[in-house]
């Protein structure tokens, strides 16, 4: 039985609201810079690897990868998320001048939305007019808008979390290339790579809830796939340079 004063299900520990949301977020730029940092760092120094042996330009080249793209996804996620929370704080302002200027419109389209969920007309607008007297643009925010609007998107921990999340997925591809034996570079580096974007892959899906199968393979062969062209055009560039 739920706490009648808090509303939780005891044992029943599923997380809701925008700090939620908020974590998500952070989480889905933390994997998807994660997985790029491999993939990218990977192809770079894999190309480079293809041209030369030199360990000084190796790094040099895995350096350099890392730091723009790192600075590269977090200043990305910066301003799409940036976007998106200027894009609700207008909505929210919207919605805060209707409940103001049209009080019985909001209302009604209120209970508009709660019938079609399914719920008898009186019902849903005995529904509507406690929620609003409750509070009125949080109930009018969510059911319409899908926002909270005490827990905007916050651009900065999706940033953090994906510049965070770029360099440590690039450092492991750069370290796979310059410490082992010449002989050994491109193998372990594969192997680095493939077991790590394998990690990515499963993560992505457990986050979004999909086939996780399916979408380690995607990851997998994706960068199996950039790690073989950007040999090839090493292998071609230092060849013809050479």
């Amino acid at each position: 039985m739920p706490d009648p004063a808090s509303g939780v299900v005891p044992g029943h520990d599923e997380a809701h609201g925008g700090s939620y949301a908020a974590r998500l977020n952070a989480l889905r730029a933390g994997v998807l810079g994660a997985n790029d940092g491999i993939v990218s760092t990977a192809g770079l120094v894999i190309g480079v690897a293809a041209a030369t042996t030199d360990t000084g330009v190796l790094l040099t080249a895995g350096l350099a990868g890392l730091a723009a793209g790192a600075m590269s996804m977090a200043v990305g996620e910066y301003v799409s998320v940036s976007t998106q929370r200027d894009s609700e704080q207008a909505l929210i302002a919207k919605e805060v001048r209707e409940l103001r200027e049209e009080p019985e419109a909001e209302l009604a389209e209120l209970a508009g939305i709660y019938a079609a969920k399914g719920l008898s007309p009186r019902l849903a607008r005995e529904v509507a007019v406690e929620l609003t007297a409750h509070d009125a643009l949080a109930a009018h925010a969510e059911a319409e808008l899908g926002i909270d609007p005490d827990h905007y998107t916050n651009p900065w921990h999706a940033a953090w979390a994906s510049f965070v999340a770029f360099t440590l997925g690039a450092l492991l591809p750069l370290l796979a290339i310059v410490l082992p034996p010449v002989g050994w570079r491109v193998p372990v580096t594969v192997v680095a790579v493939v077991l790590a974007l394998a990690g990515t892959g499963w993560l992505s899906a457990r986050l979004g809830e999909a086939d996780a199968r399916r979408a380690t393979v995607r990851v997998v062969v994706g960068g199996l796939l950039a790690m073989a062209v950007t040999y090839a055009i090493g292998a071609l560039v230092g060849t013809q340079v050479g």
